[in-house]
């Protein structure tokens, strides 16, 4: 992994999806709010108290439904088809686990704004491909009108655009963004910072032609608003993305994608560091450019 001194990835936000889960796939669970069932995004920490815990999972359930929302009705869509340009022939290859030592190989060859482009016409670029659209996804930018429609056009294939657009543009509406307790530009309020952040932890190619590659990556994240008085405390989440990519304009894109929960590792009892102290490190730390 490369520093991203632009801050690509600086604000990841967490949203679930349903367009297979912003996807294909269809593997999002339906979250129901509190009382209603369901397990819950919130992280255990003895310090909290349910209120607090209540408050954070009802935020998570929004963003859970924003996506579900999204993805709604979109199929599948195809997935580029197996062997379409015939390199390697009609036979799509299944791939497994590989090991997750870095291969010291650059990821790309250059930038679409701040998402990463270029990436290479294997598996590896899938892969690289798929953790850094994972990053974009869930950014906290996404919930930007302006930056969303970017992120949009420079990560989705040609035929997803104008589709998935609309869709976004719906889910994330004023209405929802002031559940969130964000503005209708998707910015917390003065004092306040909203943080939505997400780390790949691995990724897995589970499907791979000459046209197209579906790449499942594990990742983790922190995400809510940091400030005085916030009712959405920062909190952590590990979950999974199922991205379909296709090979188009000589890069990869996002043919559509799903999000499920974990796998999650038992949480410690660490004190949770403070509003102020979250904010900042927001603030100081750069996002990366992921490789495989």
């Amino acid at each position: 992994m490369s520093p991203d001194d632009d801050g690509y990835g600086n604000d990841s936000g967490r949203s679930n999806d349903g367009y297979s889960t912003l996807g294909g796939t269809r593997q999002t669970r339906t979250r129901l709010p509190d009382g209603q069932g369901g397990d819950g995004y919130g992280p255990r920490r003895p310090a909290r108290n349910s209120r607090s815990l209540f408050t954070v999972l009802g935020v998570v359930v929004l963003l859970l439904a924003a996506i579900a929302f999204a993805n709604m009705g979109g199929g599948d869509g195809g997935d580029g088809g197996d062997g379409g340009d015939g390199t390697r022939g009609s036979d799509a290859k299944k791939a497994g686990s590989a090991p997750t030592a870095a291969t010291g190989t650059k990821p790309v060859t250059g930038k679409s704004g701040s998402i990463p482009s270029g990436f290479a016409h294997d598996e590896q670029g899938a892969q690289s491909a798929a953790a850094n659209y994972s990053v974009a996804l869930v950014s906290a930018d996404i919930l930007k009108p302006d930056r969303r429609t970017q992120i949009v056009r420079r990560v989705f294939a040609a035929g997803r655009v104008d589709e998935l657009e609309t869709k976004l543009n719906q889910a994330y509406s004023k209405d929802f963004l002031d559940k969130v307790g964000l503005d209708e530009n998707g910015q917390a309020a003065e004092g306040m910072t909203y943080v939505s952040r997400t780390a790949p932890v691995g990724t897995k190619v589970t499907q791979l032609s000459d046209s197209s590659a579906t790449v499942e990556v594990w990742c983790t994240g922190v995400f809510g608003t940091a400030g005085v008085g916030s009712t959405n405390p920062v909190s952590n989440d590990w979950f999974t993305m199922t991205l379909k990519l296709r090979w188009e304009s000589n890069d990869w894109k996002v043919d559509s994608f799903s999000q499920k929960d974990g796998p999650a590792p038992v949480n410690t009892d660490r004190t949770a560091s403070n509003a102020d102290d979250i904010a900042k490190a927001v603030e100081e730390y750069g996002g990366f450019t992921y490789a495989r």
